[in-house]
Formats: C-alpha cells, sequence, structure tokens
C-alpha cells in the first residue's frame, strides 16, 4: 500500500490532515493530474453560483404554455395546494416572455438574454426538490446535503477529498452577496466535523479589507523583527497546546490558516487585483452599471482565483431577507426584484462562461447554478410568488457536462415533479464524480457513523455527463 492509500484509509485525525497535505502538494505540482481519488477525473475545479433566497423556475428556464393559457384564472392543479405563507392565488404567468435559444432549441426567459445564448453549454435540472420550504434548512440541504445545521459543506467535502491545486490561496472561497449573507451566514461554507482547514475562506470584493485580519492593522505597527519574536513565541505554545489536546485539529488549522495567511498577503493583493484587467472586460461583467457591478466583480475575481489554482470558488447572489427585498425571495413583487436580481445574474455570468472558454479552463471547471427550492405558478398579493419546494431548477455546465440537455420534467403547471425527481444528492453525486470521486467512498468517520456528503443517498445524473 502506497502512503498516499495509507493515510486515505486512516481516516479522520491525523491521516485527514496528512492525506489533504499530500494532495495539496501533489495538486501544486500537477502530479495528481486528473486521476482523482477513485477514478479518472474530467474536472479539476468547480464554481457554484447561489441564488439566495428561491429563484422562480417558471420565469426564468422552465417554459409553462398553460400559465398563459390559464392565466388569472383560479389555480387547481387537482387536490389540496398548501403554500408557505399565503392561499393560492390565480395562475400568474411570467412577466417576461419566452422564445427558443440556441441550437438545442431550449425556450428560456427574457429576463436573460446573455445567459441564454449559452444554452447550449448547458444541462438543466427541471426536476429538483426541497425537503423544506423554509429558507434556512433549504440552503443547508443545497449547500451541505442535510437540512440540519453542523454539516460540511461540498466544497469542505471536496477541499477534503482532493486538496489544493495551489500553494498560495485557499483550496475553497467563498464570494457572499456585498449586501449581506444569505440565511445561515457562514454556517453554509462550514467544514462541520472535518477538519477545520477545509471550511471556506469568505473574501468580500468590495470591501476595504477584502479578506479580514490578512494584515495586521496599522496601529499595531508592525515591523520585520517583531513579527519573528511573535512567530517563535507562537511556536512555543503551540507545541505546548499539542501536547495536552491530542486528536484536536483546529490548532492544526489555525496553524496552517497562518501559515497560508503569510503566503496570500503576496498572492491575494494580486487576485484581487482587477486593474489589470482590460475595460472591455470589465465592461463584459458589468462593472460598468449599477445593477451589475457586484455580481459581475464576484464573477470576475472567481474566474482569477480558478486560473490560479482556486479549486471551489462558491458565489452568492442575494443576502438575508430585508425590505426593500435584497434576494430572491420574491413574495410581493416577483417582476421588480426577479427583474434587479435576474438583471444583475445575467451578463456576469454569461461573461464568467465566455471567459473561461477563451482561457482554456470552462473543459476542465464544473459551473453548478443553485437556489434552495422554487416558486409558486399562482400569485401571491396579485404580484408575487410563495415557495415551492416540490420542484424547481438547477443547471450544470463545463468540465464533463452534456451541453444542450435536459433532464426531468415539472408537470404542466411547474407546480410538482412530473417526471425523474431529483434531489441535491443526486447533483452533488454527479459534481463528485466528475471531479474523481465516488460520493459512497468519500467519507469521514464522526460519532460512529461512516458521514459522507450524500448522507445515504444519490445517484450521478448519468443523461448530463459527456
Amino acid at each position: 500500500m502506497d502512503r498516499r492509500s495509507f493515510l486515505w484509509h486512516s481516516g479522520g485525525g491525523l491521516g485527514g490532515i496528512a492525506l489533504s497535505w499530500l494532495l495539496a502538494k501533489e495538486g501544486a505540482s500537477g502530479a495528481a493530474g486528473p486521476r482523482g481519488l477513485h477514478h479518472p477525473a474530467k474536472a479539476k475545479r468547480v464554481v457554484q453560483l447561489f441564488m439566495s433566497g428561491a429563484a422562480s423556475h417558471c420565469d426564468l428556464f422552465d417554459y409553462k404554455p398553460k400559465l398563459i393559457e390559464k392565466a388569472g384564472q383560479p389555480f387547481d392543479p387537482g387536490g389540496k395546494v398548501e403554500l408557505f405563507q399565503s392561499t393560492p392565488g390565480v395562475v400568474m404567468p411570467s412577466p417576461w416572455k419566452w422564445r427558443k435559444r440556441g441550437h438545442c432549441e431550449k425556450w428560456c426567459s427574457d429576463l436573460l438574454p446573455h445567459l441564454s445564448a449559452h444554452v447550449d453549454d448547458m444541462a438543466f435540472v427541471h426536476s429538483m426538490v426541497s425537503k423544506s420550504n423554509v429558507h434556512g434548512p433549504a440552503t443547508f440541504m443545497q449547500a451541505t446535503g442535510f437540512v440540519l445545521p453542523g454539516f460540511p459543506s461540498m466544497g469542505a467535502w471536496i477541499s477534503y477529498g482532493l486538496g489544493s491545486l495551489n500553494e498560495n490561496l485557499p483550496t475553497f472561497v467563498v464570494l457572499p452577496d456585498s449586501r449581506g449573507f444569505a440565511p445561515n451566514g457562514p454556517a453554509n461554507w462550514s467544514a462541520g466535523f472535518l477538519p477545520a482547514a477545509h471550511q471556506g475562506t469568505m473574501v468580500r470584493p468590495g470591501e476595504k479589507v477584502p479578506i479580514a485580519d490578512l494584515f495586521p492593522p496599522e496601529e499595531a505597527k508592525a515591523t520585520v523583527e517583531s513579527e519573528k519574536a511573535s512567530r517563535s513565541l507562537l511556536e512555543l505554545i503551540n507545541r505546548k497546546h499539542r501536547e495536552d489536546r491530542i486528536g484536536d485539529s483546529r490548532l492544526d488549522a489555525r496553524i496552517a490558516s497562518y501559515e497560508l495567511a503569510a503566503k496570500m498577503q503576496v498572492s491575494a493583493p494580486e487576485v484581487l487585483d482587477l486593474s489589470r484587467e482590460t475595460t472591455a472586460t470589465k465592461k463584459r461583467y458589468g462593472l460598468d452599471e449599477k445593477l451589475t457591478e457586484d455580481f459581475g466583480r464576484s464573477c470576475l475575481i472567481a474566474r482569477r482565483m480558478l486560473e490560479r489554482g482556486v479549486r471551489f470558488v462558491q458565489v452568492w447572489s442575494g443576502a438575508d431577507n430585508g425590505f426593500p427585498r435584497r434576494n430572491w425571495d420574491s413574495h410581493e413583487d416577483l417582476a421588480r426584484d426577479h427583474g434587479e436580481m435576474g438583471t444583475g445574474l445575467d451578463k456576469p455570468t454569461a461573461a464568467l462562461i465566455a471567459d473561461l472558454k477563451a482561457r482554456g479552463l470552462f473543459e476542465d471547471t464544473i459551473i453548478l447554478w443553485t437556489t434552495e427550492f422554487g416558486r409558486m405558478p399562482c400569485s401571491q398579493g396579485g404580484k408575487g410568488r410563495d415557495h415551492n419546494p416540490f420542484v424547481f431548477t438547477n443547471w450544470l455546465a463545463g468540465g464533463g457536462i452534456k451541453g444542450g440537455v435536459t433532464y426531468g420534467e415539472s408537470d404542466e403547471w411547474a407546480f410538482r415533479v412530473a417526471t425523474k425527481p431529483t434531489y441535491c444528492y443526486d447533483i452533488h453525486a454527479t459534481v463528485l464524480h466528475l471531479l474523481g470521486i465516488d460520493h459512497e467512498k468519500l467519507t469521514y468517520r464522526h460519532n460512529g457513523t461512516d458521514r459522507r456528503l450524500t448522507d445515504v443517498h444519490g445517484h450521478v445524473i448519468d443523461k448530463i455527463v459527456a
């Protein structure tokens, strides 16, 4: 048995930490290549675009002529209709027109004209189902595979399984919405019970200090000599701390984070500096327009991180609830709120896809578009839509994904699943598969149970794999 296999089978704790270190070194040197952990990989990295608040499938990607035909009539799909916070209103068609796009002739909303130009690269899953219609648990489910807190996020699992592709930037980076956190906040990118080193590193591109505590405060007046003295003292204290806490990974994670931070003091300012990007590039991402500037900046920085070896980048669109709405949770006025959120999403996402293609990164980078559940085909309060956990849409593109295809479908109302019900477990299993990981074998023993990202569920969606 080689050292890689030995460390993998040794499970958590020191074995897990050592494996991550070994994989990080292999990834940085290119030795690991495309082989993955369990089978040849088609992708090396992932960027997840998370639409917080529940983006409406029946206004973006899931075209249903029935809603146009029955507009304004009572919503009667048969049987009792239970909604999250309202009673069923009338059938409500999308405020945007629909048209066929691409060679695959995929119906898409006019709200997303730039993104719709890439449908031939995208695989749509129209039969997603959530186990909760509450934002917090449903967001946890899409992020971690569980509706309860305390479980590792997908990015943390991938960091644990594959390690880093670089030595100077984190393996897992999170770019939250500039307006605030989604429900659950940083718990969405937690390492849970995995070694703490695998949690997401939060970067706020629009802030004066994008990465908290990366540099000492100005009032500290740190010098090279004082830094050396501080590190020597810390090494002494850390050694004593370890001796008293055998098997506790948190100190090792903290030390590793400080060592990485020292490298990031050089690498992070460079990756976050957009002054070297051309005016044309910044315009493509929408940095010159108010509605697209924030998400566009995050998408552009995501591309810069991916090309520098960050393994998993998570970009959030939407914060927690507030008024006026600052997320996709359009209970009051869908045309207004989805209009702004959709415009903010459209051009930057299209630019990210085109940019990854132009730089030769699209073929081995998975783009995963996620939201926590869908919205109802009937109106709420006349102009809004309530939560719909019974069916919604995800899409994927890039790294090993077959473009221009659709998997599963909703019923004629876009109310419930009609064929091939799909859960986050299946999406996660497919992403792991493309990265060279068997989702049933990527486990971590915690409290006597061999835990995994997909719990006891999940299958690879072969139809969308190229």
